[in-house]
């Protein structure tokens, strides 16, 4: 029994075989190239695209860190403090260095005019106490960047030490970002195909995890390809104006609807055969009532169609049902 269920399943499924040279009745519809343009869609993570390291401008040891993770910050907020230690003997020294200079170098003045020193003497003085002048701005300059302090307003998203660790000159302690300012922008992927498709000003969909949908546009491109992934990123900004509860590095979702237009011709799916990758195989109509297979540049399929990019450009009618039954060169009846 179950060999004979088979049995009928298989010949149910088959197409009858064609006798060669044998008429077969098909459907067509006439060609006609023209203007289409498909959403594109892609996936990324939020981010706020002025996520900044801070650190000391010198080293030393770390006093303490004022804030934690995810806590919010303002601009020029203190945020961390070195032990001063150190920087502030530093400034000490170059202050009374430049004391020391200047009262060389009135002292020189004095015995220039009085022509006991000579020019070169009054001059070399002079600049010593240029030398020790500079020297004390570096170290007031050091002591005011012994602390951290927010470059903005936004969140801490990372840090890296804390209190009593020594840390180098420039070596990470906080990372923040600008959140608070509502300056989004949602990173995807995209092939370059559909990189070439996109424009600056683009319109597009974001589609967030916990909540509805909300407009945005495309708003910044990249121009190389990814080295590791040969793909090519797109940022796309939601809405301004709308309050976002979102975090950096946030997965979401986006529909981008391309105003560039791409020429070329929209056919049933049903009449592509031997599709892989972005080519197949179609059966058209000639003059002389014969099919002919050619091959196709595929674009975006849609649910009951599929774009075809070329391959189609001297032909007027495509075949679009029978095709199962085709080869090269078959004898077809066009039926209406």
């Amino acid at each position: 029994m179950v060999a004979l269920l088979f049995a009928c399943g298989k010949s149910e499924s088959t197409p009858p075989p064609v006798t060669k040279g044998e008429t077969i009745p098909v459907k067509v519809m006439n060609l006609k190239q023209g203007s289409f343009s498909s959403p594109i869609s892609a996936s990324g993570n939020f981010s706020t695209n002025d996520e900044t390291l801070l650190s000391f401008k010198v080293g030393g040891i770390v006093s303490k860190i004022h804030v934690q993770e995810g806590d919010a910050v303002k601009k020029d907020q203190t945020l961390a403090t070195l032990d001063l230690t150190e920087v502030q003997a530093g400034l000490n020294q170059a202050k009374l260095a430049f004391e020391k200079n200047l009262r060389d170098h009135e002292r020189a003045g004095r015995l220039y005019w009085d022509s006991v020193a000579t020019l070169e003497q009054f001059q070399n003085s002079k600049t010593a106490l240029d030398i020790a002048e500079q020297q004390l701005k570096t170290a007031e300059f050091n002591l005011s960047h012994s602390q951290i302090r927010a470059t903005q307003n936004g969140f801490v998203l990372r840090k890296f030490v804390n209190a009593g660790q020594q840390v180098t000159s420039g070596a990470p302690v906080l990372q923040i970002n600008g959140a608070s300012q509502g300056t989004w922008v949602l990173k995807v992927n995209v092939s370059d195909q559909n990189w070439g498709l996109i424009a600056i000003g683009d319109s597009a969909v974001i589609f967030l995890s916990h909540s509805d949908s909300l407009p945005g546009k495309v708003v910044r491109k990249s121009q190389a390809a990814d080295p590791a992934t040969g793909s090519y990123w797109v940022e796309v900004s939601p809405e301004q104006g709308k309050s976002l509860n979102l975090a950096s590095g946030m997965f979401g979702k986006v529909t981008i609807h391309p105003t560039a237009q791409t020429e070329g011709w929209e056919i049933p799916y049903e009449a592509v055969l031997d599709a892989q990758g972005s080519h197949g195989f179609v059966f058209v109509a000639d003059e002389k009532s014969q099919a002919k297979k050619i091959r196709v540049t595929l674009g975006k399929i849609s649910q009951n169609t599929v774009q075809v990019l070329s391959g189609l450009e001297d032909h007027a009618a495509l075949i679009v049902s029978g095709s199962a039954y085709l080869t090269d060169g078959s004898t077809i009846q066009i039926k209406d």
